[in-house]
């Protein structure tokens, strides 16, 4: 496994939120937006792992091959992103939080959850860790303090407010 690739598409997975609202790119949607901005930027091998990583993927079809098949760096980006808001949730918190704010996509979220299980489960089973041991690496803290971002959108009781809350859009950009 590449633990640079890794933590460097983690850390860039949602890039595509910054661009600005008019930018063509946004056309693309959540994670392919992103993906073809680091393309362009020069850092294609970042672009796989982040155009993998919104919640919906695991609803396309394939999505159950892609969860045994995919490099293991993808499915670690797609799997940290649905356990991590201003800290590490359990699934059934990130998705419960989704269907709480995006109540029209409840039946598909629950459906997807069930492919999160099946995908949090390969990864664990993979780099050999429990779901309920998996936290945040120690310097993640520090890198967002040094970047102004570690108190940005935390809401009463630690939850990330700024996420999908921000762009107004539905659970694929919550991702």
């Amino acid at each position: 496994m590449d633990r640079r690739l890794v933590e460097t598409a983690a850390l860039l997975h949602d890039i595509d939120k910054a661009l600005p609202a008019d930018h063509p790119l946004r056309s693309l949607g959540h994670g392919r937006a992103g993906a073809a901005w680091l393309r362009e930027a020069g850092h294609a091998e970042l672009a796989r792992p982040v155009a993998a990583h919104p919640v919906m993927q695991l609803d396309e079809p394939g999505a159950s091959d892609w969860i045994i098949d995919a490099p293991l760096e993808d499915r670690i980006v797609c799997y940290a992103d649905k356990r991590a808001t201003q800290r590490v949730v359990s699934l059934e918190q990130r998705f419960g939080r989704w269907q709480r704010k995006h109540p029209e996509y409840a039946d598909r979220l629950a459906e997807t959850l069930v492919m999160a299980r099946h995908l949090e489960s390969g990864v664990c089973g993979a780099i050999g860790v429990r779901p309920e041991s998996v936290e945040r690496l120690r310097w993640v803290d520090d890198a967002l303090a040094r970047a102004g971002l570690a108190e940005r959108g935390r809401g009463a009781g630690g939850e990330d407010r700024a996420g999908d809350a921000a762009t107004g859009r539905g659970p694929t950009a919550a991702a």
